[in-house]
């Protein structure tokens, strides 16, 4: 039976679910924003390499203040940064086409700030017991943002002339980010002990036989599907229905869809499953592409979605759990959580890029609907090759 979560760990799901919300508010949407602006696959690539870049570098610089400070402040920077960056996108409306790079790149120091405080604090509150558990309340709750703020957002972006919709939810987004920042300070001051290692993550790789070597491919497995899912089937969906309504409809079901799977799959599933319900997941996020094969609309994308959002759990449950289960192993490993988080964050950053070059190379010249499914298709069975690579970490509960 998988232990409960205490007040702090209860508290950073709050923090963690307003900064979802915020984002599932305002996120979603800004690759359609720049869409409408540019007209530019090539464009959108762009931004979401500043993005990626950056917010790994953020996590590598960033790594060191939150090993040998209060993480907490890195944590409420980072929400911070992200209201500046709606602020940004905001004051520059159209004219946010021509910054595109540099937006991408406040966006990624935003996140990376965030996340590589979050993911240390997460380690310290959760213990291989409830790690379950509060992966899937992760789960559960960022899908609750995503039934009702897209859907909002798409409602009022369709009804209001001109810009102003987009103007009133990036402005709602900033609220949101402010009230994070306030919550935060109810978690506790998590000062950091020891000195932060900079090279920690190449040492780790040169060791003969050291489980990393096998983990940072499963991790970048994750990340080809993300570099190029994360903004190109919210932006498919726009395409081919040409209404902000429809993506806000699309994200309500769906994300209603996933919010249950994931309560049902972090409640009942357990350790000595994660090998079979991994592989089923993997499979299965690559299958539900096919309908795409035969005509890419509205509906089509919806069954896409709802299977996605059915299946992704099975998978990234067992892999979240056993990344930090690896890195809690021993009182060693416990000593250089951050610097593993920043080694885990590369794998996804070098998944990410592998994932965007494919964009970046394929439909600047062919933007047609079946280019789009096989780049998704091609993207989108690489989480198979993950659960290869994690395949010792799945047996028995074993994390080596």
């Amino acid at each position: 039976m998988a232990k409960s979560l205490d007040r702090q760990a209860a508290l950073l799901l709050i923090v963690q679910a307003l900064f979802g919300i915020a984002n599932a508010l305002s996120g979603t949407f800004v690759p359609v924003y720049l869409w409408k602006a540019t007209g530019s696959y090539m464009m959108i690539g762009w931004f979401a390499l500043g993005q990626y870049v950056v917010s790994w570098l953020t996590f590598w610089v960033a790594g060191k203040w939150v090993k040998e400070h209060n993480k907490m402040n890195s944590l409420r920077l980072g929400i911070f940064m992200s209201g500046i960056f709606y602020s940004a996108v905001l004051l520059l409306g159209t004219e946010a086409k021509s910054y595109i790079v540099p937006l991408g790149m406040l966006s990624g120091m935003a996140l990376g700030l965030f996340w590589v405080a979050f993911n240390v604090v997460y380690f310290e509150v959760t213990d291989p017991d409830n790690r379950d558990r509060f992966n899937g309340w992760a789960g559960l709750l960022g899908s609750a943002a995503g039934i009702f703020a897209p859907w909002v957002s798409g409602f009022l972006i369709t009804r209001m002339k001109d810009e102003q919709g987009y103007r009133l939810i990036f402005t709602i987004s900033l609220v949101i980010f402010a009230i994070g920042v306030v919550l935060s300070f109810w978690l506790k001051k998590r000062h950091g002990q020891g000195t932060y290692n900079w090279k920690h993550g190449i040492q780790q790789l040169m060791i003969k036989g050291n489980p990393w070597r096998r983990m940072l491919p499963a991790i970048a497995a994750q990340g080809v599907r993300e570099g190029v899912f994360m903004f190109l089937v919210g932006l498919t969906v726009y395409i081919a229905t040409n209404t902000e309504s429809k993506l806000g409809t699309y994200s309500l079901i769906t994300s209603l869809v996933a919010l249950i799977s994931f309560w049902i799959i972090g409640k009942k599933l357990g350790k000595k499953n994660h090998k079979v319900a991994m592989l089923i997941g993997a499979v299965m996020i690559a299958a539900v592409i096919l309908p795409l094969f035969w005509k890419v609309s509205f509906m089509t994308l919806l069954l896409f979605g709802i299977g996605t959002s059915l299946f992704m759990p099975l998978y990234i449950i067992p892999m979240t759990t056993r990344v930090y289960d690896l890195i809690g192993q021993s009182e060693e490993s416990a000593r250089e959580r951050e610097e593993f988080i920043v080694l885990r964050e590369a794998g996804l950053v070098i998944g990410r890029l592998i994932g965007l070059s494919m964009y970046l190379i394929v439909l600047p010249f062919n933007d047609s609907p079946r280019a789009i499914t096989w780049l998704m298709f091609g993207v989108g069975v690489v989480p198979i090759a993950g659960w290869w690579f994690m395949r010792p970490f799945l047996k028995s509960g074993k994390t080596t």
